[in-house]
């Protein structure tokens, strides 16, 4: 018997407050790594695993950036919930509940990376053989900021939050596979922690109605991109993952390792060293671009250096007499600077800076 039809619900109606200043003026799952939006990575590994139905789940300051990311990205038919304000994961089920039905459904956090993206947890999901829902696990070496799961006999028998004293190293990571049982576990729940519904106090009703909630372990990195030193490290897993590519302009220059310049982009007297990436229609000129970089779409660089660093698309960066290094900065900065050391920087959509 095959595995049913899955539906996906990507959860984006989050503010990203730890991403401030950068997901001040957008929604955090619309910020690029090795310039691909995350949002565009969730949906990927959902089609990859045969989803063709998605529920994204936005709140109202979100839905139009969600929208423009995704109507003309052509890989799945999505439909738009609104979970205004955002009270935890249940909640998002509870509110997606018309979209939902009774399909089994894979749920993916909008903010997830997964190196091997998620199809070992879908096939996991096996109704025919009597499981109702799948976590996706991840050993870590702190399990005290995650909740945890315990594992029996290949299933999940419990579920602790943030435990001080840890009873696994296995971390629930963010994708749960459910079928439809997870609406009655949600019906009724009381708020948690910062008022908001867990979606870890349903699946514990699941397990204590005896309903088979099994475990995989995610192969290979996952990375939760919560903080500006998130997106860096994701921005670093993806480019080393990335193949040289030379389909801009490339005049006096030299380029080495794993660069990927895009078409339009035009790279004058200046050095790459990869793993990096040279989005769209960019020019960079007399600049120095270090490993682990990212150059977003139709920005210019000049008579600068930078180094592990993501730049957003439509920046200008000129005059950097020192090095920009770990640094993330938002779409349409301008930064002119004549001094300092070096710079490190999160620095949000529109502004314009001069670094003494």
């Amino acid at each position: 018997m095959s595995t049913p039809k899955l539906k996906g619900l990507i959860l984006a109606a989050g503010h990203g407050t730890r991403l401030r200043p950068i997901t001040s003026l957008r929604p955090k799952p619309t910020i690029p790594v090795a310039n691909k939006q995350l949002i565009h990575y969730a949906v990927d590994n959902l089609v990859e695993a045969g989803v063709e139905e998605i529920g994204i789940v936005v709140s109202h300051d979100t839905i139009e950036y969600l929208k423009k990311s995704l109507d003309n990205y052509g890989k799945a038919r999505f439909e738009y919930i609104i979970q205004d304000p955002p009270l935890g994961l249940a909640h998002a089920v509870q509110v997606s509940q018309d979209f939902l039905g009774e399909s089994p459904f894979v749920m993916y956090l909008g903010d997830n990376l997964f190196q091997q993206g998620i199809k070992p947890f879908v096939e996991a999901f096996r109704p025919q053989d009597g499981i109702n829902a799948v976590l996706a696990l991840v050993q870590v070496e702190d399990p005290r900021q995650f909740g945890v799961a315990i594992i029996e006999n290949e299933r999940v028998v419990n579920l602790v939050e943030k435990p001080k004293d840890p009873p696994s190293d296995l971390a629930i990571a963010g994708v749960y596979v459910f079928d439809s049982s997870i609406h009655d576990a949600i019906e009724g729940l009381q708020p948690g922690a910062k008022d908001e519904y867990q979606i870890t106090d349903a699946i514990q009703r699941l397990i204590e109605r005896d309903y088979n909630v099994a475990p995989v372990v995610v192969d290979g990195w996952w990375k939760d991109t919560g903080r500006p030193e998130d997106i860096l490290d994701a921005n670093r897993l993806q480019l080393d993952r990335a193949k040289r590519q030379i389909l801009g302009t490339v005049e006096d220059s030299q380029i080495d390792g794993a660069v990927v310049v895009e078409k339009g982009a035009v790279i004058r007297r200046s050095t790459i060293t990869g793993p990096a990436h040279v989005g769209e229609g960019t020019v960079i000129e007399d600049s120095t671009i270090g490993a682990y970089t990212t150059v977003g779409d139709l920005c210019t660089v000049k008579n600068s250096e930078i180094e592990y660093s993501v730049i957003g698309a439509g920046t200008v960066l000129e005059r950097l007499r020192k090095p920009l290094r770990s640094s993330l900065i938002g779409e349409e900065v301008v930064l002119h600077g004549n001094g300092a050391d070096y710079y490190s920087l999160v620095v949000g959509d529109k502004s314009q800076l001069t670094l003494e």
